[in-house]
């Protein structure tokens, strides 16, 4: 097991998270089932709510898993190499923000990346079971009763960094889930503005896709 006091080893462990995180299912999905970049419709975001207004759910499911376990694996990975938890050290939280910092500008897509919320889910999920099962409640809530997937995400996103503070206080992961909570609410500054005027689509909303737009 190597040494965690070895700086490149850590750098090498966050830099390989960023890459992993910069790899989007939703352009990967959508080129595996010839569906349009889901940069040219809907909301413009490679993500699986706007690959779903595409009309193919499997296509959106697919972007859903694939943005969510890239968030999880990142994690995993870490504490493999590592060997450490994500109290006893930074580099196990830092290989999940780099995870989510990939996805937002992922280097593989022109730096071009998606909101993040799967991707964030992922990443809390591989750091603790109860700290992702407290956040995707909070979401789950939400988008049930409102079914408005972005209000749903920006009132978990709040939660997330408390859930952390309360199950482990002030540690490493509770460092680390605070710029995922802030990076995420500033990747949906149009969507409140949506919210705001009341214009924001709801889940499962259509847009008329051109297959010419792949």
């Amino acid at each position: 097991m190597p040494r965690m006091n070895d700086p490149f080893v850590a750098i090498a462990v966050v830099m390989g998270a960023y890459l992993i995180g910069s790899v989007s299912f939703a352009v990967v999905v959508s080129r595996l089932f010839s569906l349009p970049d889901p940069h040219t419709y809907g909301s413009k975001n490679p993500g699986a709510t706007n690959v779903l207004r595409s009309g193919n759910k499997t296509a959106a499911a697919m972007t859903l898993i694939g943005d969510a376990g890239k968030g999880i694996a990142a994690v995993l990975i870490a504490k493999a190499i590592t060997g450490e938890s994500i109290t006893t050290s930074l580099v196990v939280p830092l290989a999940g923000l780099a995870a989510f910092v990939g996805h937002l500008f992922p280097v593989f897509h022109r730096f071009q990346g998606g909101k993040g919320v799967a991707t964030a889910a992922g990443v809390l999920l591989g750091y603790d079971a109860w700290l992702a099962g407290g956040t995707l409640a909070t979401w789950l809530i939400i988008a049930v009763f409102f079914r408005i997937s972005s209000l749903a995400a920006l009132i978990a996103a709040v939660f997330a960094p408390c859930f952390a503070f309360w199950l482990f206080g002030a540690q490493p992961v509770m460092w680390a889930t605070i710029p995922i909570a802030l990076l995420l609410m500033t990747r949906h500054r149009a969507n409140i503005e949506r919210l705001l005027c009341g214009t924001e689509p709801r889940i499962g909303a259509k847009k008329n896709v051109e297959p010419s737009g792949a």
